[in-house]
């Protein structure tokens, strides 16, 4: 069945496949921009109309914000802008290879949305989850096609972020799971591959551990969240921009890191007591960013702070 979208692939210039997103938050615009800015026609629907309209202005502000950092010039935002439709009704999804499903997460929502495809999407067309929790096997259940269905979980921003996280499910056909992550390289993403779905995936898995020792320093008040991050950005994650955590504990020494972990260890956080401080923050209204105030009081001047971080990282591509 997917025979057909071999051939379109193998063809060039206009006749590349058609790809289709469903949602229209950020990270589905984030997405759609990312499809178009690489010369892919991209359909993205939404039954809400102020959010379709929504599309093209935060479209254009990723390309700005590439266009900023010197990654792109004017001539290829107005050439993606072009590439990028919206429509209002789910049966142009009938036109499109590859479906990217990008709303909230809620199971019976995308249920709702799956039976709907099922009737629509052409018999060689892929339909793939952005989903960062739900496991492919749950997510399958509306449809009759089940091997054409995989989780291609990007990151916020999808310009800056360049991860994809391919997950198959039991019944994700091999050749799917390998013209999906084709297709994010297309694009412009480093795809990975993971062997089986578990929960989080791999990295949600790795932030998470990290927040819940951050979370755990700061409740111990051994340091302040300025100091955690600082510590953060000047070290690990630099480092973990050129080698992983697995390539370190090899270039370091295994027998080095058995001996500090074994120390080291059992004096981390292990339960979930550490969330008391983000209920704190929620129940105080403190939500972060959203609020303007989280761990940190989000002022004009610590915006622009960041903003200049994201313009170093995107120019670096």
């Amino acid at each position: 069945m997917l025979q057909g979208f071999y051939r379109r692939q193998r063809e060039s210039g206009v006749s590349k496949a058609t790809i289709g997103v469903v949602g229209t938050g950020l990270m589905g615009v984030g997405i759609a921009t990312q499809s178009a800015l690489h010369g892919y026609r991209t359909i993205v629907h939404d039954v809400d109309p102020a959010r379709l309209a929504s599309v093209a202005p935060k479209a254009e502000a990723v390309l700005d914000e590439l266009i900023d950092a010197g990654r792109i010039d004017a001539t290829a935002k107005h050439a993606a802008l072009a590439r990028i439709e919206t429509h209002a009704q789910l049966a142009v999804m009938a036109s499109a290879q590859f479906v990217i499903e990008a709303i909230p997460e809620v199971l019976e929502l995308k249920h709702r949305l799956y039976a709907a495809l099922t009737a629509l999407l052409a018999d060689d067309a892929i339909l793939a989850s952005n989903t960062s929790g739900f496991p492919p096997d749950q997510l399958v259940a509306p449809l009759r096609a089940k091997e054409r269905f995989v989780i291609a979980h990007f990151w916020n921003p999808p310009h800056m972020i360049p991860l994809v996280e391919v997950v198959p499910g039991t019944a994700t056909a091999p050749e799917v799971t390998q013209r999906t992550a084709d297709l994010m390289s297309a694009i412009g993403m480093e795809p990975v591959v993971l062997a089986k779905a578990i929960p989080g995936f791999v990295g949600n898995r790795l932030q998470f551990a990290v927040l819940r020792e951050a979370l755990n320093i700061v409740r111990s008040g051994a340091a302040t969240p300025d100091v955690v991050d600082r510590v953060m950005k000047a070290s690990l994650g630099r480092r973990w921009g050129i080698v992983g955590p697995l390539e370190g504990a090899d270039m370091g020494g295994l027998d080095t890191f058995l001996d500090i972990a074994s120390h080291l260890m059992p004096e981390l956080a292990k339960d979930e007591d550490v969330l008391d401080l983000l209920r704190e923050k929620v129940e105080a209204g403190r939500v972060g960013i959203r609020s303007g105030a989280g761990f940190y009081d989000w002022d004009d001047a610590h915006l622009a702070q960041v903003k200049e971080g994201r313009k170093r990282v995107i120019s670096r591509g």
